[in-house]
């Protein structure tokens, strides 16, 4: 089965128009499909719509969630309910062309796990196709995951991807690099972009600014999760040299007959040497709370391989 989910907030003429073609699309491969709309709080008549839909088609579910949470919080809504072994995401402003699907399944059937859609010829403003520029290449320059469009809606995973993928606050953005984190080979694949033909759009710079907070976020969970004291102990031992440096220097002065008691040096001196003990130990501190983690983890792992049968 294929499980389509759409994030949805305030989309009330879009989702008749977008489930029609959501099924033209689908019904065309011949393969088993569900949609998934999730309503992100919407404050028009957006549930009722998606409410008329379930009752006359057996292919929609309707997930409504209690208030606008965000598209992160929608989407991780949308994937625990999903049930294929395929899944795809799409916007629910019409933008994305549902006849992009099957380009995308066929890709992720030469071998890739999630296949991220790129809109080569964006039909948004020109601010905002700045923005998004902007936000991509900086994206790719800190994770080293570089596609030209990190936040399309349109992208195609197996469903193992996305199990358990932590998604809150900003983090729908960077999907591909936390799946790129975990193992999984991620690609991209040009896709159709068209114009919005309702309602506004709610991204702003704003975002993107929420976006780059996020993005620190996920570049130090991918790179320093499972070794923090690469990072705090590196800091540390930085500090501490410029620190041990100038106490040093300070020594020389003082046994050449120079007074440094009232010198704003030592005083720099010594906050260095503390402050890089201090980043060393939270290194030490972060690889003992991952090493208890880790083999509790594995203690799980071997504690199933003795279990026979389950019954629930």
């Amino acid at each position: 089965m294929i499980s389509v989910v759409v994030p949805v907030y305030n989309e009330e003429r879009s989702v008749a128009l977008l489930l029609d073609e959501i099924r033209s699309a689908l019904d065309g491969i011949g393969a088993s499909w569900e949609a998934v709309f999730v309503d992100d709080g919407s404050t028009d008549g957006t549930f009722g719509a998606l409410t008329r839909l379930h009752a006359e088609t057996e292919h929609v579910r309707v997930v409504r969630l209690r208030r606008n949470f965000g598209k992160a919080a929608a989407l991780a809504a949308g994937f625990a309910q999903a049930q294929g072994g395929t899944i795809v995401t799409i916007d629910g402003d019409l933008q994305d062309d549902p006849a992009e699907i099957p380009r995308l399944l066929a890709k992720l059937d030469e071998g890739f796990d999630l296949v991220s859609g790129w809109k080569t010829r964006r039909r948004d403003p020109w601010t905002r196709r700045l923005f998004s520029r902007v936000f991509n290449a900086v994206v790719g320059r800190i994770t080293g995951i570089r596609l030209h469009d990190m936040n399309c809606g349109l992208k195609a995973y197996r469903a193992e991807v996305v199990r358990g993928l932590p998604l809150y606050g900003e983090l729908h953005r960077f999907i591909p690099v936390l799946a790129h984190d975990r193992g999984y080979r991620v690609a991209e694949l040009p896709v159709n972009h068209r114009a919005r033909a309702h309602g506004r759009s709610r991204y702003g710079f704003e975002r993107y600014v929420r976006g780059f907070l996020d993005l620190l976020t996920v570049s130090f969970m991918g790179r320093y999760r499972h070794r923090p004291l690469h990072l705090f102990g590196g800091l540390g031992l930085l500090l501490g040299a410029l620190g041990i440096g100038v106490l040093i220097y300070l020594t020389v002065v003082k046994i050449g007959g120079g007074a440094i008691g009232q010198r704003p040096l030592l005083t720099l001196g010594v906050l260095l040497v503390v402050v890089g003990l201090q980043f060393f130990s939270l290194g030490l501190i972060g690889e003992m709370i991952t090493s208890h983690h880790e083999e509790r983890g594995r203690g799980r792992e071997q504690a199933t391989l003795h279990v026979d049968e389950i019954l629930s």
